[in-house]
């Protein structure tokens, strides 16, 4: 039997470097491998955006996407949107029932989305009843469908914890070995940081977006930062001193690139903004498919639409058998 994963992405519009390396280009090669279901989080997204939905119907659209164009396959991937999906508000009831609440105050996915929200709302820093639900309703996604693993970093191991002590207290209180203990599914993708040599963000203001065109990728690629010590093309340059620009060199490049670059830049045979322009072409050869193919599903949104109501109504089926048999166990009505 195929084993099943399950992984999501808030519905925050656009995705940009950081999201493709460090998670969709693993999704890609995963769907080949396992039964995959891969939702945009558009309830999870309410926790810290309950009163900027304008946008919110245009986010969710804009991840699928970026993921259709970066290689997620709806026919052999099940694509679909949380909130099409009710039966997972419906486990999430009964896991809240059996959670303790020290367990959702120290997990570090709500630790880090309070700290977001004070930081946006000062003069109101009150965490809302769903923010400190979050991890159950996390829990309530990769439960939903039983999975065997969940794709995380390593940073994100903790966050998957949780899921399996509620899953782990259901199997105990109700006398069953019905829920599977998800593990984490860890991945070697690599890491970009933003062009300022912080981690990458939207809000931040520091990405390159999946989206964005060869001259808009250009013009952040030449504000990338580089090696503060070079004030002139022929002054040596430390390549483990580029804050930004070699490090995409070593992502992007080939092995050949990255030594040619690294040996030019140490003996003073190659500027800084010469060798950014240079970046920057490579980088928009690599993304120029997937850019085409974003192109053409943002120019036939009726695909889109397509794809996720028929990946919705594939994921409500299985979320039904799988409610079906959690409210036998809780011996509701």
């Amino acid at each position: 039997m195929t084993e099943r994963i399950v992984s999501g992405m808030r519905s925050t519009g656009k995705l940009h470097f950081g999201h493709y390396l460090g998670v969709i280009q693993n999704w890609v090669k995963l769907q080949k491998e396992y039964e995959s279901f891969f939702f945009v989080a558009d309830w999870h997204a309410l926790t810290t955006k309950y009163d900027n939905t304008a946008n919110l119907r245009q986010d969710v659209f804009d991840v699928v996407v970026d993921w259709l164009a970066c290689g997620i396959d709806p026919e052999i991937s099940t694509i679909y949107v949380q909130s099409l999906v009710p039966e997972i508000a419906e486990l999430n009831i009964y896991l809240g029932m059996i959670t303790p609440q020290n367990w959702v105050e120290r997990d570090p996915t709500l630790k880090d989305m309070a700290k977001i929200l004070r930081t946006k709302e000062a003069a109101n820093s009150q965490i809302s009843y769903g923010l400190m639900g979050y991890p159950v309703l996390m829990s309530a996604d990769i439960m939903m469908f039983n999975a065997t693993a969940v794709p995380v970093g390593i940073d994100q191991v903790a966050h998957i914890e949780i899921t399996r002590d509620i899953a782990r207290r259901f199997n105990n209180i109700y006398k069953t070995d019905f829920f599977k203990e998800a593990k984490p599914l860890l991945n070697n993708c690599s890491l970009i940081c933003g062009l300022d040599g912080n981690k990458m963000g939207k809000s931040f203001g520091n990405d390159i977006k999946i989206s964005d065109n060869e001259e808009v990728t250009t013009k952040k690629i030449m504000t990338a930062i580089t090696d503060r010590t070079r004030l002139r093309k022929t002054d040596l340059g430390h390549p483990d001193q580029c804050e930004v620009a070699f490090k995409y060199w070593e992502i992007f490049g080939s092995v050949d690139d990255v030594a040619t670059v690294k040996s030019e830049c140490e003996q003073g045979l190659r500027g800084c903004a010469d060798c950014k322009r240079q970046l920057a072409a490579k980088i928009n050869e690599l993304f120029a498919p997937i850019r085409e193919k974003r192109r053409y599903y943002e120019n036939h949104p009726q695909e889109v639409e397509k794809i996720i109501k028929e990946g919705s109504a594939k994921a409500r089926i299985e979320a039904q058998k799988t409610l079906k048999e959690v409210r036998k166990l809780v011996g509701m009505y």
